[in-house]
């Protein structure tokens, strides 16, 4: 009989943890009829990232996905009225992307929406207790930061 993998249960815990997170934000999004999916919300999450409007190509090497993805992105958000396509003022011929009012609408509500659903997964827990998860996942943030994609640290 082997022991338990530690690691692995953690590893199983997080992925779980992570589904949960999702399925409750969703919930807490298709309440308010935004007409919005997770990764059109992350989309728009992203423009707020940046000082002037992005390209298509900046927004898919941030988001880490393929160009056409992030086309197809924000097609969806342009015909909700969400964002627009504009043209570059230094070269005609780049194509940026921008928020529209209501996008910034829309923003409100997500985070709205994500700080509802981060208080429903979170009611279990007592304050000393969130202080330690805090403490905890910024642990993890801050070491997943300092360690390049694809190093092992050990």
């Amino acid at each position: 009989m082997t022991a338990p993998d530690p690691d692995g249960l953690l590893a199983e815990q997080l992925l779980r943890l992570t589904r949960r997170v999702h399925r409750i934000q969703k919930r807490h999004l298709e309440r308010r009829e935004l007409g919005i999916t997770p990764a059109q919300s992350r989309l728009l999450r992203t423009l707020t990232h940046y000082g002037s409007p992005p390209r298509m190509a900046d927004l898919a090497e941030r988001l880490e996905v393929v160009p056409r993805a992030v086309t197809t992105l924000v097609d969806g958000l342009e015909a909700n009225g969400k964002v627009r396509r504009v043209p570059d003022p230094a070269n005609r011929r780049v194509i940026r992307i921008e928020l529209t009012d209501d996008g910034r609408a829309a923003l409100r509500e997500l985070r709205t929406a994500r700080r509802s659903a981060a208080e429903e997964i979170l009611a279990p827990l007592g304050d000393e207790q969130r202080a330690v998860l805090g403490d905890l996942l910024n642990s993890l943030v801050d070491g997943a930061a300092a360690t390049p994609c694809g190093e092992n640290p050990g």
